[in-house]
């Protein structure tokens, strides 16, 4: 009964305008084919089915992101959402991720432990990538990334992934437990998510505020600690204060922008020029709230919006598929993206550039050179 409404919570939130099957004219299938595409956010591990096979509830499994032809998923860790989340002003009080722990199966130690959650969900990565018959790859290393880029390019069916944290609440206000993370697999910290924690203010809390002295002692530890740092959600006072201590490029995973949507969720013209003057790069997102409506087209206009600022080398794609969102399509549906963009006049190499290679580019300037152990 608990699964049966765990999978009937997904159903109602993480939906699609339009549905599979896809039809891509030929000359956008062919060059989105020839891409290595990454995706900086999709919240697939926090939901009750098996992503080893496709499925028609959600976004994203296995085999829909290897229609969609994506090469590596960086797969968000949630592990508290507020009752009665919204985009505007959320006190952190009430937590609808224990039911979803509850109903989902997944371990008692997960219930009442924030940290056990984000452990919890990277082993369920790790145990996916085992039973996946080498079509989950982890990556954690720079090695990592370019086996799984030339496994790619002899057209092996493989997706890379690692898990990354949507929220430092779950590091329980110490340090260490980045370690811990690091450890586990995750390769990206984001500061905050829904609400104001013990390191940043959010864009959605209620103070709003900036880094606190955990929060600064939290940037140089992810940023020392071969680990990328997402200011996805993060309170335009948190961005400053990271920008202010950062010593590496930072990332947006998922977001918009003002520019093309006035919308708290979204970044300033002044944040999008300095993450990319960091060297960073800005996941655009395809859900309401980072766009006017899910659409692809909106996507589109948001990436030129940030090429025209900042250049083209700060564009990437972050879906945020199975965020409990409503997105265009599904990760199969990924070449209609390509199509647009073509639409909009980007060309092949600065295609290319948008929906992988700026973030490889970071990515992999972050990873320790060849994994531990």
């Amino acid at each position: 009964m608990f699964r049966f409404l765990g999978r009937a919570a997904e159903r109602a939130v993480n939906k699609v305008v339009l549905k599979p099957p896809y039809a891509v004219p030929l000359e956008a299938f062919i060059l989105h084919q020839g891409l290595f595409i990454v995706d900086l956010h999709a919240d697939s591990l926090l939901w009750n089915r098996n992503l080893l096979a496709r499925s028609r509830s959600g976004h994203a499994d296995l085999p829909r992101l290897l229609s969609g032809n994506v090469g590596l998923q960086v797969f968000g860790v949630v592990t508290r959402s507020p009752l009665g989340q919204n985009f505007y002003r959320n006190s952190g009080r009430g937590d609808r991720i224990t039911a979803l722990s509850v109903s989902g199966g997944w371990p008692m130690r997960t219930w009442g432990s924030l940290l056990q959650r984000a452990l919890y969900q990277a082993r369920k990565l790790e145990r996916l990538a085992a039973q996946s018959g080498g079509k989950l790859m982890l990556v954690r290393s720079a090695a990592d990334l370019d086996e799984l880029q030339a496994r790619r390019a002899r057209n092996e069916p493989v997706v890379g992934g690692f898990p990354a944290l949507e929220g430092a609440h779950a590091l329980l206000k110490r340090v260490d437990n980045v370690d811990r993370l690091y450890q586990a697999g995750f390769r990206m910290i984001g500061l905050t998510h829904f609400f104001d924690n013990q390191a940043a203010g959010s864009a959605h809390g209620r103070a709003k505020g900036g880094l606190t002295p955990f929060g600064r002692d939290l940037v140089r530890r992810v940023q020392a600690g071969h680990m990328l740092l997402d200011l996805a959600h993060a309170s335009p006072r948190t961005i400053d204060d990271v920008l202010e201590i950062s010593t590496r490029p930072v990332i947006v995973s998922h977001t918009g922008v003002r520019g093309v949507h006035d919308h708290p969720r979204n970044l300033s013209d002044e944040h999008v020029r300095r993450i990319a003057a960091s060297g960073g790069v800005i996941g655009i997102g395809l859900f309401e709230g980072a766009l006017p409506a899910p659409s692809l087209e909106m996507a589109v206009r948001s990436m030129r919006y940030v090429a025209m600022l900042a250049g083209v080398d700060a564009v990437a794609l972050g879906t945020d598929f199975d965020g409990g969102v409503t997105a265009p399509v599904d990760a199969s549906g990924l070449p209609l993206l390509t199509e647009a963009l073509l639409a909009e006049g980007f060309d092949r190499e600065e295609i290319a550039r948008i929906l992988g290679g700026n973030a490889v580019r970071v990515i992999r300037a972050a990873l320790p050179e060849k994994a531990e152990g």
